[in-house]
């Protein structure tokens, strides 16, 4: 049995544990106490795998799908809970949302809900990172959606050119918010689009969190050693609607039920089951542990104060 550098257990959990965050933000939803969102069921393992790649100096940019961006990197699931609900313990101090969280602490640079408008700002934080000499990569996610907006190939034109340590990471979940990607692009991915902005590129199982750290790990390694762009491209799917709720009726349920079947959190559990790296008991201690990570989380966010009505015009600028 192979030894792998990201334990596949604390993998498995993770992506626990930001299932579990996304199910209890649409529970809260339909009780009328949060929000409605933009979750990521079914793209956990690119978050897990890439993130798990990463060193502590690195920043990531990502967008409107951020829950797992932000957990795989440590963040509280209590505080974004509070985020979410407009509470002062928030990440933002309540003022983001779930669509904009920030996390200085964490690297997190932004989360953007421009579609593509993380790529562009990444040029520009690539861009800080190489004139003011700092160490670190930029991390930047971006759905497919994202890739048929032209920023797409400004921000990777320059940052060919001008030589920026950015990791670039389309997460391919087949979904445009309600149009399939197969009705915006010709091709079946977009990798083939940053070889032609002479970036180098790689093309992943997005469902396999093995997978996706072996490929981020390489790829880091390259923008570490040439100090050039990289892009990985995870081919997954978007298991729910894009926005909740959604009742998914323009989804091909043929199509639904087939990556349903491929569910990345359900595939390295059974093959963890298979090697013996995982008992029943061990999986059923591990849903325990995030069910009450999330009841933690959900009580400390009940019990965060709204902020005062002083903070109104802070952090605002003209």
């Amino acid at each position: 049995m192979t030894i792998h550098p990201l334990d596949p257990v604390q993998a498995l959990e993770r992506m626990m544990l930001i299932r579990a965050y996304e199910e209890t933000l649409i529970d809260l939803h339909g009780r009328g106490r949060a929000a409605g969102t933009c979750t990521s069921v079914g793209q956990e393992a690119p978050a897990v795998g890439v993130v798990s790649a990463l060193a502590a100096d690195d920043l990531i940019l990502t967008n409107h799908r951020s829950a797992g961006h932000l957990l795989a990197r440590g963040a509280d699931p209590g505080r974004m809970l509070a985020e979410v609900m407009g509470k002062r313990d928030g990440y933002c101090g309540g003022k983001s949302g779930s669509l904009h969280i920030s996390a200085k602490d964490l690297g997190v640079v932004l989360t953007s809900t421009i579609v593509g408008g993380e790529l562009a700002l990444a040029t520009g934080v690539g861009l800080s990172r190489r004139m003011l000499d700092k160490p670190g990569i930029v991390a930047c996610f971006f759905g497919d959606g994202a890739a048929t907006e032209g920023r797409f190939q400004e921000s990777l034109n320059l940052a060919a050119v001008w030589k920026l340590p950015i990791l670039y990471v389309c997460e391919n979940n087949q979904w445009q918010a309600f149009v399939h990607r197969r009705e915006t692009m010709l091709a079946d991915g977009v990798a083939g689009q940053a070889a032609a902005l002479g970036v180098e590129s790689a093309v992943v199982d997005g469902n396999d969190p093995l997978a996706m750290y072996d490929a981020a790990s390489a790829a880091v390694d390259a923008i570490r050693r040439t100090g050039k762009p990289f892009l990985l491209e995870a081919m997954t799917y978007r298991l729910r609607g894009h926005f909740e709720p959604d009742d998914q009726g323009y989804v091909d349920k043929a199509e639904l039920a087939r990556w349903r079947d491929r569910d990345p959190i359900l595939g390295l559990r059974a093959r963890l089951e298979r090697e013996g790296r995982l008992t029943a008991e061990a999986g059923a201690a591990m849903e325990a542990r995030v069910r009450a990570a999330m009841e933690a989380a959900t009580a400390f966010a009940d019990a965060s104060p709204y902020p005062g009505v002083e903070v109104l015009t802070t952090d605002v600028y003209a």
